[in-house]
């Protein structure tokens, strides 16, 4: 096992600059999801520390040695890609073993391991079979256990899991999550899915346009948005973001939206603004319910009425879109009763569970 340091670690293709000086300790052990759109450059840095794109700028660290001119194979770690890169010929015994086989592995120490990978991830019964043979899901178990023989530092994981449905899905996070419990190598695993990066990271780097916007914890990325991406980004439904500005009425900050609703700033932020000052107030659907059909609040509670856009019925939970100013809303109606569009209904908002951002600049005016 080992960490993994990146060291203004720049990427450029020509003229164009696509990886800004990125910074980042990774500990040994960890497992760390980096997450982001298409074009974010989080594939690009998992590329650049397994060797497969050279570093234009900065150096990448596995343990102690810097590893920036060393070819993939003299790293010490593992990748598992998106598309599972089984050799179709082979069976999954030989797929598993092949690595060993091409560095010399003796034959004994190439069945034990291939033998003890199998079991690890229910693989026994599959051993003869090739790959045209199995399912999705069984063909990505096979690409990990090829990872595993190797015993390497790390395992670099390239959205592993964007191929296979729903369900599948769900259920190699918990594989994953398991696998990484029982070997305790150091992860890095890049994902385009925030919800697969909340349910599986010990720490979540947020990319946008090759920087990185934020790296914490899931409760601290959702608790504790930096700035609007991240906020929006990071949170299903997405944070709703309301243009507005700040009135003081006798003295005391109120948010005023485009459309003249008033909101009173939560205490925590009143301190944070100034009479006149444009914002985005922050309201994710958690926050915000029809009267009597929401969480207990614990906080300060602010009622307003609004008229119904859209309703989601989601089963156990009901999403109901309103608008104010020239945003869409979201409120989390629980046991459900019926909601028609167009109807008028009193909405609480838990005050102390909104957060407000500049609007100019985005970030976040709730930081220490």
């Amino acid at each position: 096992m080992a960490s993994i340091t990146l060291n203004n670690l720049v990427k450029e293709f020509g003229a164009v600059r696509v990886l800004h000086e990125i910074n980042l300790d990774i500990e040994d052990g960890e497992f760390v999801v980096f997450v982001g759109p298409s074009g974010c450059g989080k594939s690009t840095t998992l590329r650049m520390v397994a060797g497969l794109e050279t570093v234009s700028g900065g150096e990448i660290r596995i343990g102690d040695r810097e590893v920036s001119g060393l070819a993939p194979k003299d790293r010490g770690i593992s990748m598992v890609f998106q598309d599972y890169a089984l050799y179709p010929h082979m069976t999954v015994r030989k797929n598993l073993g092949f690595g060993l086989k091409v560095a010399k592995t003796p034959s004994a120490e190439i069945a034990q391991k291939v033998d003890e990978a199998a079991k690890m991830l229910g693989l026994e019964d599959l051993l003869d079979r090739k790959p045209k043979q199995l399912s999705g899901g069984q063909r990505q178990r096979v690409a990990m256990g090829r990872a595993i023989v190797r015993s390497p530092e790390a395992y670099l994981f390239d959205e592993p899991l964007s191929n296979l449905d729903a369900k599948l899905r769900t259920q190699m996070r918990s594989e994953i999550k398991r696998l990484h419990k029982k070997v305790g190598n150091t992860i890095i695993y890049v994902t385009h899915d925030q919800i697969e990066a909340m349910t599986m990271a010990d720490r979540i780097v947020v990319m946008r346009g090759g920087h990185i916007e934020q790296v914490g914890t899931p409760s601290e990325l959702f608790n504790e948005p930096e700035n609007v991406f991240v906020a929006t980004f990071i949170g299903s439904p997405p944070m709703a973001m309301v243009e507005g500005q700040v009135h003081l009425v006798d003295g005391t900050p109120q948010f005023e939206a485009t459309d003249g609703t008033r909101i009173p700033i939560p205490q925590h932020l009143q301190s944070k603004v100034q009479d006149g000052q444009k914002v985005l107030f922050g309201v994710r659907s958690d926050a915000f319910s029809p009267v009597g059909h929401g969480l207990p609040r614990p906080g300060k509670v602010f009622t307003l009425t609004q008229k119904v856009e859209h309703v989601e019925p989601l089963g156990a939970e009901t999403l109901i879109s309103v608008q104010i100013g020239s945003s869409k809303v979201l409120s989390k109606m629980f046991n459900p009763t019926n909601v028609e569009v167009d109807q008028s209904m009193e909405f609480e908002l838990e005050l102390d569970a909104c957060y407000l951002f500049d609007a100019e600049t985005e970030v976040s005016l709730g930081l220490d």
